[in-house]
């Protein structure tokens, strides 16, 4: 009797399984999402938030939606979780402007996403039934003003909301994307450069034109940096100057022709940059990938881990050189290398023009714009978030290039997204102050934002300490140094917030000022482009071996791209010789400066893009003007 019924509840449970179902779930990354629409890809914070994000960045005009598609583990109620945070609640309270929902299948979600928590966060986006596994979701822009996603969970377990602890989450999202903990991909190299910009562009060309196998990592899908289209800086500085006359004519290769900072795309010639790294066969180049970790073997760094701001894909690379070329110090600062940040005091190095003690104050980031007539009257959405305008405060102006500059006062690192989007926040209330506010607005009926620039232009972070730390003393004094390599021609300039825009917005200031202090030309030392306690890294760009009084004379980009080109040229000597940066300087400095002397730039091609040279002071009779002697 006891068996029969025991065989009983045994069959009984058998003919319930059917109808048990398995927790299941899905993670969703908005970069990797099919169709981008009006979308906007932003990797520039990724080491903050642990992740690119998709961004509605219309100027306050809604986007087109953002679709992919996606197949269910199975059918049924999932709950909905969306990353996401408000942007502006720095500076309000209020909800947030980057308002969107989310849509499966053509039926919209009733929850508004991105208006509401400080901080990035998982906003619980409702239920959806899901009857058939194949399926369609969009993100519905309400706005135009930079609504951002970071990515979508699905889970047919509720109250089951993923980790906001960034190292769990990275975890968590390895796990449900399946993203192997050591990539599988391994490529070797004989240099690597980290940075797209102009000066990793120079260092990668160098190096390949003089017989080394390079990769070049930029995380973005356009070359040139800030003087690409998405930031819109002109070059500035001279080039082909002595004592090594030859560095400098590669950048004749690839720059524009026409001047000025924020103006239209086109200005900046991207496809010119695009082909000068494509023609050159031993430069390997890695678009929209981002170095993401070090692997080290003594103070040697021995790898580097680079992941694709879209895919995900992550890649292994090896080299026994390589250079930082990332602006923010990145690779340096992951390997542990020295560095400094901030302003030092007047008594470390004997700068006049440094402040009596040190601080932590920087150059600011430049959030660009300008509007463009459209002949007939047009709207724009009444934007107030914190920011007050009125008629005495306002900036009475249909663009803003450099001098529009926000995060002096704060971490160009650890408070980048804060810092760029103070400058989108300034921008939309201006104009929105302008367009519906402003008393006498005739010159801005016609008027609409034409573009602004949603990755920041960066002038100071991270500076990489080297054998040697270039001053103002070496600058003002012309010092000799053996190792003269590129000449810097561009004055002392040093932004430092604008005086009224203080008063009227004081700690909130968004507008820079600078003095130009001229000097004479000046080469600066090799031993300031490799890293004093990292063995085989060089570094070019604004995060080379300098104070911050030196920066401000060194960090425009026809110099930073002599700096590349002098990194290259002695990357090919680590090859040849089998050695690192500072055997070069101890052992092949004569070598060196005959490369230096000649340059890695085609010898054919005319200079047409010297528009944006600064008249450097002439040498007084006696001072040392021969850097080769």
């Amino acid at each position: 009797m006891k068996k029969r019924i025991k065989k009983g509840i045994i069959i009984s449970l058998l003919l319930l399984l059917p109808s048990i179902s398995i927790a299941a779930d899905l993670l969703v990354e908005a970069e990797r999402f099919d169709n981008k629409g009006g979308w906007v890809v932003d990797q520039q914070f990724m080491d903050l938030m642990g992740s690119p994000y998709l961004m509605a960045h219309g100027m306050g005009k809604p986007v087109a939606d953002a679709t992919t598609k996606i197949n269910f583990p199975q059918t049924g109620t999932y709950h909905v979780y969306v990353r996401t945070f408000n942007w502006t609640s720095p500076w309000t309270k209020t909800e947030g402007p980057g308002q969107f929902t989310l849509k499966i299948n053509n039926k919209k979600l009733p929850v508004v996403l991105g208006s509401k928590e400080a901080e990035w966060y998982w906003q619980n986006a409702g239920t959806v039934t899901i009857t058939n596994p194949n399926a369609t979701i969009s993100l519905v822009d309400l706005t135009g003003f930079d609504g951002r996603c970071d990515a979508i969970y699905f889970t047919t377990e509720g109250g089951k909301t993923p980790p906001s602890d960034l190292k769990e989450l990275a975890r968590f999202r390895k796990e449900k994307l399946n993203i192997p903990e050591i990539p599988a991909q391994i490529e070797s190299y004989d240099f690597i450069v980290v940075g797209g910009g102009i000066a990793g562009m120079c260092a990668a060309t160098a190096a390949a034109r003089l017989g080394c196998k390079v990769a070049l990592i930029n995380d973005r899908p356009i070359l040139g940096g800030n003087n690409s289209s998405e930031i819109r800086v002109h070059l500035g500085g001279s080039i082909e100057l002595e004592p090594n006359k030859g560095l400098g004519r590669m950048i004749r290769e690839f720059g524009h022709a026409r001047e000025g900072n924020a103006k239209f795309g086109d200005y900046y010639e991207d496809e010119k940059k695009s082909e000068f790294i494509a023609n050159e066969r031993d430069i390997t180049l890695y678009p929209n990938y981002r170095a993401i970790s070090v692997k080290k073997n003594g103070n040697k760094i021995e790898s580097i881990i680079i992941k694709h701001i879209e895919t995900g894909q992550e890649l292994c690379l090896t080299a026994p050189i390589l250079s930082d070329c990332t602006g923010d110090g990145t690779i340096g600062y992951l390997a542990g290398a020295d560095f400094h940040m901030g302003r030092e005091g007047r008594d470390e190095f004997g700068e006049e023009l440094a402040p009596l003690t040190p601080d932590k104050m920087t150059m600011g980031a430049s959030v660009q714009w300008y509007s463009v007539d459209t002949d007939k009257k047009t709207k724009f959405s009444d934007f107030q978030y914190g920011v007050k305008f009125n008629d005495s405060n306002a900036e009475k102006v249909t663009m803003g290039e450099w001098k529009w500059e926000t995060g002096m006062n704060y971490d160009q690192i650890k408070d980048a997204e804060r810092i760029r989007d103070y400058g989108l926040l300034v921008v939309y209330s201006n104009w929105s102050f302008l367009k519906n506010r402003l008393k006498d607005n005739t010159k801005y009926n016609n008027r609409e934002l034409g573009w602004v620039a949603y990755i920041a232009g960066k002038r100071e972070s991270r500076r990489l300490l080297g054998d040697y730390v270039l001053k103002q003393d070496d600058i003002d004094k012309n010092v000799f140094h053996e190792d003269a390599s590129f000449t810097t021609t561009w004055s002392v300039d040093l932004h430092f917030p604008d005086s009224v825009n203080s008063l009227r917005f004081p700690g909130a200031e968004f507008k820079a000022a600078t003095k130009h202090i001229k000097i004479y030309p000046y080469a600066v030392p090799y031993r300031c482009l490799y890293s004093r306690n990292i063995d085989n890294l060089f570094m070019a760009g604004r995060n080379i071996s300098v104070t911050h009084v030196a920066l401000g004379t060194v960090r425009v980009m026809r110099t930073t791209g002599m700096m590349g080109e002098v990194v290259g040229m002695a990357a090919s000597l680590c090859k040849k010789y089998e050695t690192t940066p500072r055997k070069v300087y101890q052992s092949h400095l004569s070598e060196l400066k005959d490369l230096m002397q000649e340059g890695a730039g085609k010898k054919d091609v005319p200079d047409n893009q010297r528009f944006n040279e600064q008249k450097p002071l002439k040498a007084p009779r006696g001072l040392n003007t021969n850097q080769n002697k």
